[in-house]
């Protein structure tokens, strides 16, 4: 399910080979066309799940949908559920749907409203995005925690938690052969959820103890805190101790807003790290090749100069990011109907709990008990490291 999942890595590499035939784009659309009702078993099973998910996150807002979807995935692929049928539709749900959802994702930003917040919290967001990824980036090597968990957590972190932690999957590679990038994308989400709505909890009654005023608590809270959801309710918490109901209004919508600057950053993030991972990957298996004619020397065999080399070159921006950047332009320099823009915010929401339900049936479960400590504990530590830098941002710029 892993592999078939993300076959789509490799599938765009161009071969160097001229003897290699390229069927054309009006070739591939009638086969996908033609193959798409095996896919209807997969999707139909993950919808299914997916909205058991949404169901439970209706009555206990607390529990995360993407949560839910996620451990649903995971428990309908460790007993049997999943019949060999549904392979081809979990697969697509877990790469097509996931991108797509992504790219919807990108009408809940508009570059205006960012800016309004001023030099100082936009400062503040950046600051305390790059320093919270890059303090991961280190700490997971530290710790030697699993390439793909480590970027993943550090992302969810960062941005935007499960929604980040999804888009940045389709990018990221697992550099352990026992494992997957689904079980790392399943450990990341497990963590931003539980730590992010620690930070929910916290620290409301700590911007009240440290007296910030309404609009530094709503800045302080939209940097730190992990989901989007979790920042309107730890929002809100806050705004109830405010006894100026205009103030308690723009704590609130200032915290989203700070918030979504942060989702603004994902984009470029996901690009830059899906460059640096081809290149990674390209680095890998080149020193394979290497080695292994080496080993070839060494023993006395012929040298096979024939071992394919992978020289292609990623595309500057992944196509789903440059949809989810699309969405913000259109977002940004138009006045779209509210109702849409409530249906397309449904629809990514939607879309990405189905994603998640697949990601989670890509997930070993013995592996995930035993490997996902360190990543908890990563989480941990990256939620006080974002929660610290964006409070001293506050104090000094807002």
């Amino acid at each position: 399910m892993a592999d078939a999942g993300r076959e789509g890595h490799n599938s765009g590499v161009l071969s160097d080979d001229p003897r290699v035939v390229r069927p054309s784009r009006g070739h591939r659309a009638r086969t996908w066309i033609a193959g798409f009702p095996r896919l209807l078993p997969g999707i139909a099973i993950a919808a299914l799940a997916a909205g058991i998910a949404y169901g439970v996150n209706a009555f206990v807002p607390l529990l995360s949908a993407l949560l839910v979807a996620i451990i649903l995935g995971v428990l309908l692929r460790n007993t049997g559920l999943i019949p060999a049928a549904a392979e081809p539709g979990f697969a697509f749900v877990g790469r097509t749907i996931l991108r797509l959802g992504v790219v919807l994702l990108g009408l809940r930003l508009s570059i205006p409203q960012v800016l309004e917040l001023g030099w100082g919290v936009i400062a503040i967001i950046v600051v305390t995005v790059a320093s919270t990824y890059a303090i991961g980036l280190g700490l997971g090597r530290l710790l030697r925690i699993e390439h793909a968990t480590t970027v993943l957590t550090a992302t969810g972190t960062a941005i935007c938690g499960a929604a980040a932690v999804a888009a940045m999957s389709s990018v990221v590679r697992s550099d352990d052969e026992e494992a997957s990038t689904d079980e790392a994308a399943a450990t990341a989400v497990a963590s931003v959820t539980l730590f992010g709505t620690v930070a929910l909890l916290a620290l409301p009654p700590l911007a009240a103890l440290l007296s910030l005023a309404p609009n530094a608590a709503g800045v302080w809270i939209g940097a730190a805190v992990h989901e989007v959801g979790q920042v309107v309710a730890g929002a809100g918490i806050a705004a109830s101790h405010v006894t100026d109901a205009s103030a308690a209004t723009a704590l609130v919508d200032t915290a989203v807003v700070t918030k979504l600057g942060r989702v603004v950053m994902l984009a470029p993030l996901v690009a830059l790290v899906g460059a640096l991972e081809t290149r990674r990957a390209q680095r890998i298996a080149a020193e394979q090749v290497s080695r292994s004619e080496a080993d070839d020397v060494l023993a006395g065999r012929r040298v096979d100069h024939t071992r394919a080399r992978d020289t292609s070159r990623p595309p500057i921006i992944p196509a789903f990011v440059a949809g989810f950047l699309l969405m913000v332009i259109i977002r940004s320099l138009t006045d779209l109907p509210a109702a849409f823009l409530a249906a397309a915010d449904s629809a990514a929401t939607i879309l990405l709990i189905c994603a998640m339900v697949a990601m989670g049936a890509g997930v070993r479960l013995k592996k995930l008990v035993t490997s996902g400590a360190k990543a908890l504990g990563l989480g941990a530590i990256l939620g006080v490291v974002a929660a610290i830098i964006s409070l001293l941002g506050t104090i000094m710029l807002v």
